[in-house]
């Protein structure tokens, strides 16, 4: 039975929810995206940048914060990662007029390449790049739900995630301690499986990067 995969990645590596045609639903966690992207999959959302540019936004990114405000970040640029820290980023970036680096961004550079080393366009056509703010935003009828670190905010969430077929995600919440898995991080992992499977939109202006990847955030 095709199932439907969602990752996030959290601070030892990645986490992956999945859920198939009949409702069956799992989740699984590795140090690494090989063996998770490996599981069978019809189609896999993933909540990190795909396609990057060598300098300024992505157009996909700065569409999806003017609908969800500033959880999305700015600045995922290919190069990021070959920075010794983020100063040093900054300063090269200032220096061309470009824009700087949040360190929200910075944080998750490593995983930024790690993803962007496995990415093809071939391999785009059954994984692209989601985000879990604008996938609950879209599933709660694009209205502005509570902060997600809040005890409302976190229910409302898990409520969404219950509606569309994730009726385990309570359990699984107990007992990813130990495993360095926070709570938000799974919860999001369940929202890229559920665009993985439900979504038909996108935001981005088909922009492709040098190495022929489309720039575009589903939801």
């Amino acid at each position: 039975m095709p199932s439907y995969l969602g990752l996030d990645g959290f601070r030892f590596g990645w986490v992956a929810a999945w859920i198939d045609e009949r409702g069956d639903h799992g989740f699984d966690y590795a140090p690494g995206l090989t063996r998770l992207l490996a599981m069978p999959h019809k189609r896999a959302m993933i909540d990190m940048p795909i396609g990057l540019k060598m300098e300024g936004y992505r157009v996909c990114d700065v569409r999806a914060r003017e609908l969800i405000g500033p959880a999305v970040f700015l600045g995922a640029r290919r190069n990021l990662w070959t920075f010794p820290d983020m100063a040093a980023a900054n300063e090269h970036y200032w220096q061309r007029n470009d824009k700087g680096v949040s360190s929200q961004l910075w944080n998750i550079r490593d995983k930024i390449r790690e993803v962007d080393d496995v990415m093809t366009p071939q391999r785009q056509a059954m994984i692209g790049e989601a985000h879990p703010e604008l996938i609950f935003w879209n599933l709660a009828g694009t209205k502005k739900l509570d902060r997600k670190t809040s005890a409302a905010g976190r229910e409302q969430r898990i409520e969404l995630l219950e509606k569309r077929g994730f009726a385990k995600i309570r359990k699984w919440l107990t007992q990813r301690h130990g495993t360095g898995i926070g709570r938000d991080d799974l919860i999001d992992a369940c929202a890229c499986a559920v665009a993985a499977r439900d979504s038909t939109r996108h935001v981005g202006d088909d922009e492709i990067d040098p190495r022929g990847l489309r720039m575009e955030i589903n939801y």
